[in-house]
């Protein structure tokens, strides 16, 4: 028989297919990283902006930024991509069998 009397009998493209879980690990840690390094430039940008123009308030609000950044991306390297959700082949019976029309009985003596 064939698929399509069954179901959905496209095939999987590979373009489709997911990347593997190393390749994931590793953008989430890139991204980690990316993130972790961007802290310590803040830091260091509102030190300096507090030395060299007396701005306390900018320096504040720098540093306010820098504040929730190991926080988010704790929470951005920890998330993986949601499962894709895919449809399942199953057989379905159909009302229709291979000889739809009635037959005739005959009893015997």
């Amino acid at each position: 028989m064939s698929g399509s009397q069954h179901g959905d009998d496209t095939p999987v493209l590979i373009t489709e297919a997911q990347p593997s879980y190393d390749d994931q690990q590793a953008v989430r840690r890139r991204k980690y990283a990316i993130m972790m390094a961007c802290r310590i430039p803040c830091l260091v940008f509102a030190a300096l902006i507090y030395q060299a123009w007396q701005l306390w308030w900018l320096a504040l609000i720098v540093l306010a930024i820098s504040i929730p950044l190991p926080w988010m991306a704790v929470l951005i390297a920890n998330d993986r991509p949601p499962r894709k959700q895919e449809h399942v082949s199953r057989y379905r019976h159909s009302s229709r069998s291979i000889e739809a029309r009635e037959h005739q009985v005959i009893e015997g003596p």
